[in-house]
C-alpha cells in the first residue's frame, strides 16, 4: 500500500496551489495523511476527490467548517500498522518520550506544525515523522513531503521528496 504524508499547506495562503508532483503522487497513492494547517475547506474538498483515501486532522490554523469536519487526532490501520495523525507535538526537546507515553497503542505518529521534516523513533519503537510543507520553505530550502510504503504491518521505503522552490 502506498502513502503519501503531507502536512502545512496552507492555501491559499502560502501557494495557490499543490506542485504537479505532489497532485500526481496524491492521485497515484493508496491513502494519503494530511496532518493538518490546511488553512481553507476547499483542499479538503479537493484531496477528498482526488484521493483513494484520505486520512487528516486539523492543525492550529484551521477553523469554522475544517474543525467541523476533521478531528484533532485520527487513528487508523494501515496494512497492520497503527497510525495516528496529530498537528502539534510540542518542543523537539523530549518530543520521543512525550509522544510515546501519548501514544502507546500507535506504530507510527504522523504529525506537522514546525514546517520541518522530522523521522526518528522512540525507545520503545513509536516512530515519528513530519513530512514538512510542500508549499513553505521559510524554514527548509525546499518545500517537502513524504511517501512510503505500508505492508505486512510494515512501513517501509520512507522517502522526503524535496520540491523544487517556486514563486507564488
Amino acid at each position: 500500500m502506498s502513502v503519501v504524508f503531507i502536512s502545512d499547506t496552507h492555501l491559499p495562503k502560502r501557494a495557490r496551489d499543490l506542485p504537479a508532483e505532489l497532485w500526481q503522487r496524491i492521485e497515484d497513492a493508496d491513502v494519503v495523511v494530511h496532518a493538518g494547517d490546511w488553512v481553507d475547506v476547499a483542499l479538503l474538498d479537493e484531496l477528498e476527490q482526488r484521493s483513494r483515501r484520505l486520512v487528516g486532522v486539523y492543525g492550529n490554523n484551521d477553523h469554522g467548517v475544517l474543525r467541523q469536519r476533521l478531528p484533532a487526532v485520527a487513528r487508523v490501520e494501515l496494512a497492520g500498522v497503527r497510525v495516528a495523525v496529530v498537528h502539534e507535538t510540542g518542543d523537539a526537546a523530549g518530543r520521543e518520550r512525550r509522544c510515546a507515553e501519548r501514544f502507546p497503542d500507535t506504530d507510527v505518529l504522523v504529525f506537522g506544525h514546525s514546517h520541518i521534516p522530522w523521522d526518528s523513533t522512540a525507545p520503545g519503537g513509536l516512530r515519528l515523522l513530519n513530512p514538512g510543507s510542500p508549499t513553505d520553505r521559510r524554514r527548509q530550502p525546499h518545500p517537502t513531503y513524504l511517501t512510503a510504503v505500508v505492508g505486512e504491518g510494515r512501513l517501509d521505503e520512507v522517502v522526503l521528496h524535496r520540491l523544487p522552490v517556486r514563486t507564488r
